[in-house]
C-alpha cells in the first residue's frame, strides 16, 4: 500500500467528508433544486454545498493556505504562497442527468508549482492522488501511463464545446484529423477524471479547450507522476491560465501535437 503524504491524507479527509451527501443528492437527483449559471451550464445546491464542507474541511487543517474556488472565487494565501484549487462536484451535467461519472478533484499550488493532486470518483470509490516526486496511485495501487505508441492502437478523451461555448468548428476539425488516425475518441463530460484515466493507461491522450483552472490542477500532477506529458495543445506551460491541455503517454504525444497543428492550418 502506497504511503500518502499529509497532504494527501487532508485532502483525502474533506474529499470523504464532502461524499456522503453528494451521493445522496445524486440518488435524489429530481429534487434538486437547481439554477442556471449560463446555456447549459448548471450549478446545484449539491454542488455549493460539497465546495462549503471541503473548504472548512481544509481550512482547519491548513489556515494559511488560500483557495481558488469553482463557485468561491479566490481567498487570498495568508502565507502568500500555498492555494487549494478545488472542484467540488466535475461533471455536474452528468450528475444531474443522473449519469454516476463524476469527481471531487483538489489540488496544490505551492508558488507557481503544482505540488499535489487528489481526484475522487464517487460512484466507483476510486481514489486518485499524487505528490509532487512520489508518483501517482489509485486506491493504493501505482498509476503508470500507457505505452502504446502507435496512433491506430490509441484511445483518445476529449470535450465537445456546448451551447454558449465556442470552438464548435475548431472542435470538429481536430476531431477529424483524430478520427481518422485512431482507434477512437471518448466524451464523458469529466475533465478531472479524463486525466485521471490518462494516468491510469485507460485513455492514451486528452485534449480540450475551455477549461478552468480547477477542472485541470489535480490531474496535472497525477499525470505527470504517472509518467505521462502534460502542456497546452501547442506545446506551452499555462495550462491553468489559457485553459487548454494535451495530455499524453510519451509515444504519442509529438503525432498528437502534429495532428492538432494540422487541424488548425485547415482554419
Amino acid at each position: 500500500m502506497a504511503r500518502k503524504t499529509a497532504l494527501i491524507n487532508v485532502m483525502e479527509t474533506a474529499a470523504r467528508k464532502a461524499a456522503p451527501k453528494l451521493l445522496r443528492d445524486f440518488n435524489e437527483v429530481e429534487n434538486l433544486q437547481v439554477s442556471r449559471k449560463g446555456p447549459a451550464d448548471f450549478v446545484s445546491n449539491a454542488d455549493i454545498s460539497a465546495e462549503k464542507t471541503i473548504r472548512a474541511e481544509l481550512e482547519r487543517a491548513r489556515p494559511d493556505f488560500g483557495f481558488k474556488l469553482e463557485e468561491g472565487g479566490e481567498i487570498p494565501a495568508k502565507d502568500g504562497t500555498h492555494y487549494w484549487i478545488i472542484d467540488p462536484l466535475d461533471g455536474t451535467t452528468n450528475f444531474l442527468h443522473g449519469i454516476p461519472h463524476f469527481a471531487i478533484s483538489i489540488g496544490v499550488m505551492e508558488g507557481n508549482n503544482l505540488i499535489a493532486g487528489l481526484i475522487l470518483d464517487l460512484t466507483k470509490d476510486e481514489l486518485f492522488w499524487a505528490s509532487k516526486g512520489d508518483g501517482a496511485f489509485v486506491n493504493g495501487h501505482r498509476l503508470r501511463v500507457s505505452g502504446r505508441t502507435r496512433m491506430a492502437d490509441c484511445v483518445l478523451a476529449t470535450g465537445v464545446p456546448f451551447l454558449g461555448k465556442p470552438g464548435h468548428e475548431e472542435f470538429l476539425r481536430e476531431a477529424n484529423e483524430v478520427m481518422a488516425v485512431s482507434a477512437g475518441i471518448r466524451r464523458f463530460g469529466a475533465a478531472s477524471l479524463d486525466l485521471a484515466y490518462v494516468a491510469a493507461g485507460r485513455y492514451d491522450g486528452y485534449w480540450e479547450r475551455g477549461l478552468s483552472a480547477w477542472d485541470l490542477a489535480a490531474g496535472i500532477v497525477i499525470v505527470r507522476e504517472a509518467g505521462g506529458l502534460v502542456s497546452q495543445i501547442d506545446g506551452g506551460e499555462k495550462m491553468l491560465e489559457k485553459g487548454d491541455i494535451l495530455a499524453t503517454n510519451s509515444g504519442i504525444n509529438q503525432p498528437m501535437m502534429d495532428i492538432l497543428r494540422k487541424a488548425r492550418r485547415k482554419r
